[in-house]
Parts: structure tokens; C-alpha cells; sequence
């Protein structure tokens, strides 16, 4: 059903502009909490993978044009449309090609229930950059890690950028949250622990032994400082990327494609 906004105080419109990220998590009723996908092929990912769509914002022009296999999909949602300039002011930003897609945030999964059967995991330690927690995800999908954890002190992976820079990645690969510190939590799951960092210890991420674990969690830290100097004594083996002309480091999510790559299943 289509529905035309004429006044960004609507509050079936609520979700999309005046929701905060930790209201849409909504942890005290997680039955109803939402998330939103941005852009007909992020939200095409999210739709084949079996996220429920509840329903949609629109501008007026894509309803018959990139929105309209979006649209037939989803079924009988509610979606609501207005011009350009209204629209945006009610999100505060320009629509990607013009469609949200408000769904529903499927449960969550234990950390035991998404490495069950992993021999390689990604672990985001305190990484807060939504553009980073995107990023990340899209190369684990992609260069075969199994699944990927993080810790409570990183950003949520369902937040509407970490969603769109990820380009759906984050509804493909299994993720969970850790409860603790990230390094126990691997050793009771079965996992040696290889933490991204440059210290006087670090091997190199070609190194033979790391290749030879059979199960490994590969730790990356947070963009300014780096991992805690607990989570790297903790860790088994210290890791670090050869660098030249002086570099000592690259950015989280550069850094997670090379090791990603690098240490991925054979």
C-alpha cells in the first residue's frame, strides 16, 4: 500500500528519522527492535538471505523505477513516499537510489552457535567506526572467513551504514557478540588467537605456523590505538603485516582484507 508523507512529524514514519540506533536495538522488548537497510541491492541481500522487511521509504520517482522490484517483493508492507527534499529531511540524508527498508532484527546467536563448525573467525575488538565494522565484514565474506565476533565495545553491525558499506555482507556471514574478554572466549571455544599488532614478538602474517593451525581467530583492534596490551600478551601468536617506506600501519579494514586473505582456509 502506498502511502503519502506530507509531514515529516508522522509517526509511521518515526523509524526513519527520529529513532536514535540504540532505540531501533530496542533491547528491552527485542521482539520488536528493527534495523535499516538502505539502497534495492543491499536490501535485496537482506530479502534473499530472509530478513522481514516491515516496510518501506521511498521517493516518489523510484516507485516504478528502481524500488519497483523491491516493492513487489516485499509484499502487503506499507510504503511511504514524498519528494526528495522531504524525504531527506526527515532522515537527514539523501536516500541511495532512493529506498530504506525498515526489517526486523532477527535474534541474536551465541558466539558458540556461529564458530561450531569454524575454523576461521574474524574478532573486531572495540572498533567503533561504522565505516570500518562495514568494511571488515564485506572482506570476511568475501576472502572465506567463517564467521565473525565482536565485542560489546564495537559498534552494532546492523547500524544503517555498517549495513550499506558492508553491501549486505553483514546478513551472509554469521556474526554473534562476545560476552568477556575476547581472547578466553576463543580458547573455550576451541580457537588459538593471532592478534593484529606491532610489537618486538610479531611474526609475520606469512609465517608457516599460522598457516598450520586448524582453528584461529584473527583479532583486529581499534583504529587509533590499536588491541589493549592485555589482549595482545593473552593472544598465541602476535601478527603484523611487512610494511615499507616508513609505514607502520594501515587502516583496520585494509588491514583485515590482507590477513583475511592471507590466513583463510586452504
Amino acid at each position: 500500500m502506498i502511502n503519502e508523507i506530507t509531514d515529516l512529524a508522522d509517526e509511521r514514519v518515526a523509524v526513519y528519522g527520529r529513532l536514535t540506533e540504540a532505540q531501533l536495538r530496542n533491547r528491552l522488548d527485542p521482539a520488536n527492535a528493527v534495523f535499516i537497510a538502505e539502497s534495492p541491492k543491499v536490501i535485496d541481500v537482506a530479502l534473499r538471505a530472509g530478513y522481514e522487511p516491515l516496510s518501506l521509504l521511498c521517493e516518489r520517482r523510484h516507485i516504478n523505477g528502481d524500488a519497483r522490484d523491491i516493492i513487489a517483493r516485499c509484499g502487503d508492507i506499507p510504503v511511504y513516499t514524498g519528494e526528495r527534499a522531504l524525504l531527506a529531511g526527515l532522515t537527514g540524508y539523501m536516500l541511495t537510489r532512493g529506498v530504506l527498508c525498515a526489517m526486523r532484527r532477527p535474534a541474536g546467536r551465541t558466539a558458540a552457535e556461529v564458530c561450531r563448525n569454524a575454523r576461521r573467525v574474524a574478532v573486531i575488538d572495540s572498533v567503533t567506526d561504522t565505516t570500518n565494522i562495514g568494511a571488515i565484514f564485506r572482506s570476511a565474506a568475501a576472502l572465506g572467513m567463517d564467521a565473525v565476533l565482536l565485542t560489546r565495545t564495537s559498534c552494532d553491525p546492523l547500524n544503517r551504514r555498517s549495513v550499506r558499506v558492508s553491501m549486505g555482507s553483514v546478513f551472509l556471514i554469521p556474526w554473534a557478540w562476545l560476552d568477556g574478554p575476547a581472547v578466553s572466549a576463543l580458547h573455550a571455544l576451541g580457537f588459538r588467537t593471532a592478534a593484529m599488532a606491532l610489537t618486538d614478538r610479531s611474526v609475520g602474517i606469512d609465517d608457516a605456523a599460522l598457516r598450520a593451525e586448524e582453528r584461529l581467530g584473527i583479532i583486529l583492534g581499534t583504529e587509533g590505538d590499536g588491541l589493549e596490551q592485555s589482549v595482545i600478551d593473552a593472544s598465541d601468536y602476535v601478527v603484523k603485516i611487512p610494511m615499507a617506506y616508513g609505514v607502520d600501519s594501515l587502516n583496520v579494514a585494509a588491514a583485515s582484507a590482507i590477513a583475511f586473505w592471507e590466513l583463510k582456509n586452504n
